[in-house]
C-alpha cells in the first residue's frame, strides 16, 4: 500500500494534526467543507497510523450504496491496491471484501444491521462517521454508550454540515475527556459573473 496525499486537498495540510489527535483521543471531529478531501484522505491517515490491524478493521460509513462503492474504489486506486483486498466495501446484497481487508466502506444501514449481531462491534477498531442522516444520529447515540465500554475503539466524525461545538460538548460530557476538533477549509474556485445587456433575450434563448 502507498500513502500519498494530494497537496491540492486542504485535508492533506492537516494530516499531522489529525494523526496526533487520533493517537491521543478516543473521539476526533474533523470539520470541513465539501471538497476538502476528508472522505478519501482520512481513511488513509488511519491506515498509515496502523488502525485496522490485529484482526480488526476500520469501518467508514456512507449514506448511499453508490457512494460507498465509489469511495472504496477511489481509495483503493490511490493506494495502489485491488478493491476487495486491503480496501473493500459492503452494501445490501454485495460484500466486496476479504480476510485481508483493513478498511471497509459501508452504508449506515449495514452498520446498524451489524450492531444487532455484534453489539460491541468487535470487528472494528475504528469507526468513521461521514455525513449525517437519521441512521447516523441513531448510531452516534448508540456509540456514545458503547465507547466507555470499549476504550480501544476510536471514533472519527466528519461532515460538512455538523455543528462541531455541539458534538464536541456532547462527547466530552459523555466521556469526561477532551474531544479535539480539527478544522479543514474547503477548496474555492474563481467565479466570473457576466451580466446580459438590458433588453436582450437570455443567451440560451438566442442560441
Amino acid at each position: 500500500m502507498k500513502f500519498e496525499y494530494p497537496s491540492q486537498l486542504p485535508v492533506s495540510a492537516a494530516r499531522s494534526d489529525i494523526a496526533e489527535a487520533v493517537k491521543s483521543s478516543q473521539v476526533v471531529i474533523v470539520s470541513g467543507q465539501t471538497g476538502s478531501g476528508k472522505t478519501t484522505q482520512l481513511p488513509k491517515i488511519l491506515l498509515e497510523l496502523g488502525r485496522g490491524s490485529h484482526g480488526r478493521q476500520i469501518v467508514h460509513t456512507q449514506p448511499r450504496r453508490l457512494a460507498a462503492r465509489t469511495v472504496a474504489e477511489r481509495i483503493a486506486s490511490e493506494m495502489g491496491v485491488r478493491l476487495g483486498d486491503e480496501v473493500g466495501y459492503q452494501v445490501r446484497f454485495t460484500d466486496e471484501s476479504s480476510p485481508k481487508t483493513r478498511l471497509r466502506v459501508v452504508t449506515d444501514g449495514i452498520l446498524l444491521a451489524q450492531i444487532q449481531r455484534d453489539p460491541k462491534l468487535m470487528q472494528y477498531d475504528t469507526i468513521v462517521i461521514d455525513e449525517r442522516s437519521l441512521n447516523i444520529d441513531f448510531l452516534l447515540g448508540y456509540l456514545t454508550a458503547l465507547l466507555p465500554k470499549r476504550r480501544d475503539l476510536k471514533l472519527v466524525i466528519t461532515s460538512a454540515t455538523i455543528d462541531s461545538v455541539k458534538f464536541q460538548e456532547h462527547f466530552e460530557h459523555a466521556l469526561h475527556t477532551k474531544v479535539p476538533v480539527i478544522e479543514v477549509s474547503g477548496r474555492t474556485y474563481p467565479v466570473q459573473v457576466v451580466y446580459e445587456p438590458l433588453g436582450t433575450a437570455p443567451a440560451l434563448m438566442r442560441s
